[in-house]
């Protein structure tokens, strides 16, 4: 029992931290207080990406509808999220400084079957499942060099830009967010803002603190177009009513 809260406290506290902590009672320890709120913002990332694009699904499965959802827009997502998880993965950095990756890639990948679905391309959407769930095993189980998992890694950079600024481009054309989900879009910015954060502490790598700050910036500006077009369509409405 004693090994298990151990074990559970070390989630949190690294050995460093437990003795400045419990032995030394040093709670003001500078090291120590960064990395702790880190791992637990990082924790708290993960729990929060249990569920940030569920409003998402939601949306699309009651509407049945995926209209103003770029679909290589969510392609080129899915890619940059299950590159991060995969070199993260291999590259043995702490959980919880990349597993909310894997929650995002399965709500991600559950919206592009959707999107095939919805669009009436049912078994491109089933050989697409079964062809990603191959190169997932191969990119997590050793077959793949570490070298290729970090080319894959650097791609994602301008990855994420272009396929934030698709969907950007698709919302302006069509002059409103379509099925896009506020709270999802909200969540995903404010992770991974956070996410700068606990990159810097737990990895170190410049190439995840980059991705996240190109992230974050091409998040906010699907953020500022929800919040835009949310009042314009609230207005449309209204005069849609009054013209009724």
């Amino acid at each position: 029992m004693e090994e298990l809260i151990r074990n559970i406290v070390l989630l949190l506290f690294t050995e460093e931290c437990m003795k400045e902590y419990l032995d030394e009672l040093n709670f003001f320890h500078v090291g120590c207080f960064k990395s702790t709120l880190s791992t637990a913002l990082g924790f708290g990332i993960i729990i929060g990406s249990l569920l940030v694009k569920v409003p998402q699904i939601i949306k699309i499965l009651k509407s049945k509808s995926v209209e103003g959802i770029n679909v290589y827009s969510v392609l080129l997502d899915l890619f940059s999220i299950t590159s991060m998880v995969s070199y993260s993965f291999v590259s043995g950095f702490p959980f919880s400084a990349w597993g909310d990756g894997v929650f995002l890639g399965l709500q991600t990948l559950a919206i592009a079957i959707l999107i095939m679905h919805f669009s009436g391309n049912t078994i491109q959407a089933t050989a697409f499942l079964a062809a990603y769930l191959a190169v997932v095993s191969a990119a997590t189980s050793g077959l793949t060099p570490v070298k290729v998992l970090w080319v894959c890694q650097a791609m994602v950079i301008p990855i994420i830009l272009i396929s934030r600024l698709m969907q950007a481009y698709t919302n302006y054309s069509n002059g409103s967010t379509g099925q896009l989900s506020a709270i999802t879009g909200f969540m995903l910015f404010f992770g991974s803002l956070a996410r700068i954060f606990t990159s810097i502490q737990e990895t170190g790598d410049m190439t995840m603190i980059i991705m996240y700050i190109c992230s974050t910036t091409a998040n906010a500006i699907i953020a500022a177009q929800i919040l835009y077009y949310w009042n314009v369509d609230t207005k449309s409405n209204v005069m849609t009513k009054k013209v009724q």
